[in-house]
């Protein structure tokens, strides 16, 4: 009786141990979820940003390729062309699991592997897009162009920031309200800089690899959360 008794305590332990670790792993699962639902929202948002990006260095290269440009218009195209924003990963509940060694926890090796191999990514992607941030071109352009005339267009021709603080885009309205003489001056020193056409260059492709991150995080992003959910749902 004794025996049996041992025995089958052991057992109502094990039960109750397998019982408690299935719980935390859909209680891992849901974390799980949330987190990579505001990053997709946060990538969605910064492809979207990029793409303004890229269309205003695409304008800037062709403002400063034709003849009597628009001040204004190139001016403003050429700072936007110069701008950042990052969204860095939300990892708490990652980090959870890997320090605690309940990556077993998680519905199955495969998924385990692709967030994984995702976390991992993203240390790789967050070092390319913070070069963006002294990039050669955005240092050259932004030295150029007066203070004055910065001000002026992070006053009125700046980024849109939502109520949780994250820039989806420039403002549909370009506003710069500075004098017209000092426009036309930035915008001449901008034409004659030898350095604003060759680092141009070089800002293009690196905003378009910061994209195709990006983009390649979405895709990602969207199969892992569709694989968790169907695994919650069995």
């Amino acid at each position: 009786i004794v025996v049996l008794g041992v025995f089958i305590g052991i057992q109502v332990a094990n039960w109750n141990d397998a019982r408690a670790g299935h719980q935390l792993g859909e209680d891992y699962v849901v974390s799980l979820v949330a987190d990579l639902e505001k990053d997709l929202s946060g990538q969605r948002a910064l492809s979207g940003y990029y793409t303004q990006v890229i269309a205003s260095i695409e304008a800037t290269d062709r403002l400063l390729s034709g003849t009597d440009p628009n001040p204004k218009q190139l001016v403003a195209a050429a700072y936007r062309a110069s701008e950042f924003a990052n969204d860095p990963t939300t990892r708490a509940t990652w980090d959870q699991i890997v320090s605690s060694g309940h990556l077993g926890l998680l519905p199955g090796k495969a998924i385990a592997s692709e967030l994984s191999d995702f976390y991992k990514y993203q240390d790789s992607n967050n070092e390319t897009t913070s070069l963006l941030q002294s990039s050669p071109y955005r240092l050259v352009v932004r030295s150029l162009i007066p203070l004055p005339v910065q001000l002026a267009i992070r006053d009125g021709c700046s980024d849109v920031v939502d109520e949780a603080n994250v820039i989806s885009g420039f403002v549909d309205e370009c506003r710069v309200d500075v004098d017209e003489a000092l426009l036309e001056q930035t915008a001449q020193t901008l034409l004659t800089s030898a350095r604003i056409h060759e680092t141009l260059r070089h800002q293009y492709s690196m905003v378009a690899a910061v994209r195709n991150n990006t983009d390649g995080n979405i895709v990602l992003i969207e199969r892992i959360i569709d694989k968790l959910r169907a695994d919650g749902e069995r």
